[in-house]
């Protein structure tokens, strides 16, 4: 189906940068589309990529556009990583079966497919995890100016005091930078839950072990808009249209 939609912003907008912002395609997709002659403004074809949309025009984007980009919500065992897998590690893609689908999945990943982690989850971790071949969806999840936050709940060996809380909240530096500020709760006894506005390296296990805490288990539950819900572990299913959308809105 085409895409259609009325801008409303307060100042006139490139047509590339604004279809990328809506989460249509990328920069270079939508130049493609142009190119191809199937973005149009009040009826009129856009022909220069350059060209500005203002307030109160309808934008349309034809059928012929590529195929919808591959994206997926996993619950990812302990043991799996979510990167890149070096000698004998296993990918968290390896779990991508048909046994392991819950409900469907059109088109289904092949090994051609190239599937990028939005986000680190590590080995000695567990839960959401997505994978996309989605760059639109990509930058929102994780890009630098995102402000999509992510939530963990994480279970941790020592004794958790409101000065070591004060700590993780807002006084600890990484890698010689000062971490942004964070919301750390405790849930019960010896587990904390946390929110996050960045993702470092290991970075709760790390914040953890600065202020005496062991991290025994970490389990990520949440990124943005999008819940791990009831998906069992080991589980898959492909992202829904109404779940991208509502993860690159929230990362504005």
């Amino acid at each position: 189906m085409a895409w259609r939609k009325t801008y409303e912003g307060a100042e006139p907008q490139r047509v590339n940068k604004w279809l990328a912002s809506e989460g249509v395609c990328s920069r270079r997709e939508a130049e493609e589309l142009i190119a191809n002659g199937l973005v149009s403004i009040d009826g009129a074809r856009v022909d220069e990529p350059g060209r500005k949309i203002e307030r109160g025009q309808t934008i349309e984007v034809a059928d012929g556009r590529a195929p919808a980009k591959i994206s997926i919500a996993i619950n990812k065992p302990v043991g799996f990583v979510s990167a890149q897998p070096e000698h004998d590690q296993v990918p968290a893609a390896r779990l991508l079966t048909k046994a392991n689908l819950i409900g469907r999945a059109d088109p289904m990943p092949t090994s051609r497919t190239s599937l990028a982690p939005l986000g680190r989850l590590d080995q000695d971790s567990r839960g959401l995890l997505l994978l996309s071949e989605d760059g639109v969806l990509a930058k929102a999840v994780i890009g630098e100016d995102s402000k999509i936050d992510k939530e963990y709940l994480v279970g941790v060996a020592g004794q958790i005091t409101d000065q070591k809380l004060t700590l993780l909240r807002h006084g600890l530096s990484l890698d010689g930078h000062k971490l942004k500020p964070a919301k750390v709760s405790v849930t019960e006894p010896y587990r904390l839950r946390f929110i996050l506005n960045e993702g470092r390296k290991r970075q709760i296990r790390r914040m953890c072990e600065l202020v005496d805490l062991d991290v025994v288990d970490l389990v990520r539950i949440r990124i943005g808009p999008l819940h791990l819900g009831d998906l069992a572990e080991g589980k898959w299913r492909a992202l829904t249209a109404a779940e991208r959308e509502a993860l690159v809105r929230a990362a504005r």
